[in-house]
């Protein structure tokens, strides 16, 4: 099956904007509840019919779309997020490959009911996440390292938050490799990403 450019970048975006949160617990140590909660949202969202669905919507995704898009355009202001997004995706092609992501959905699964109750993005809902992260995702090689303020990365909850919000980005970097991403993209099909970004945006 193949699936159009906008499905991917609509993917991309999800990477890009659970990655900005982790550039933002990592440096503040808070996130922004409602984009955090978009990202965290997405991780329980495993059989939704369409990328958009996954988060909700595309008017969701607005933040990461526009992160994606000063990224094209060579304007983006984070140069350490964009290296977080590379390894993520490299990540990916490990972690699809092994017995982590098989472990990683039963985890996802058996939190799944405490996420509907309390909230995707409550404290303990957060903390399984991270914990499970640690435990799979963290053993893959490239490691995804993380850089910020060692005042609260000194912090457990905080650490869990960032390791969740990871999560998130991986789940985020699956998809789009299941709808057709690949890095090729960014060189060979810059002009229409970002055609496909901007009409993403008109619509949300």
């Amino acid at each position: 099956m193949t699936h159009p450019l906008s499905d991917r970048v609509l993917a991309l975006a999800g990477v890009a904007q659970a990655l900005a949160q982790v550039r933002r617990i990592a440096e503040t140590g808070a996130a922004d509840a409602a984009v955090l909660e978009t990202a965290m949202d997405s991780v329980f969202r495993i059989d939704a019919e369409s990328p958009a669905a996954v988060f909700g919507g595309t008017r969701a995704l607005a933040p990461g779309l526009k992160l994606l898009r000063a990224y094209l355009r060579n304007e983006s202001d984070d140069a350490l997020l964009p290296r977080l997004g590379l390894a993520v995706l490299q990540l990916e092609r490990r972690f699809v490959r092994d017995p982590a992501a098989a472990r990683v959905h039963d985890g996802i699964l058996a939190a799944a009911a405490d996420a509907a109750a309390r909230g995707s993005a409550h404290p303990d809902v957060l903390g399984a996440l991270g914990a499970l992260y640690a435990s799979t995702v963290s053993g893959l090689r490239p490691r995804v390292m993380v850089q910020g303020n060692p005042h609260y990365l000194g912090q457990a909850g905080v650490v869990a938050e960032i390791r969740a919000a990871l999560l998130a980005a991986l789940r985020a970097a699956v998809l789009w490799r299941q709808v057709g991403g690949s890095l090729w993209d960014f060189p060979l099909r810059r002009r229409q990403m970002l055609d496909a970004i901007d009409a993403a945006l008109s619509g949300a």
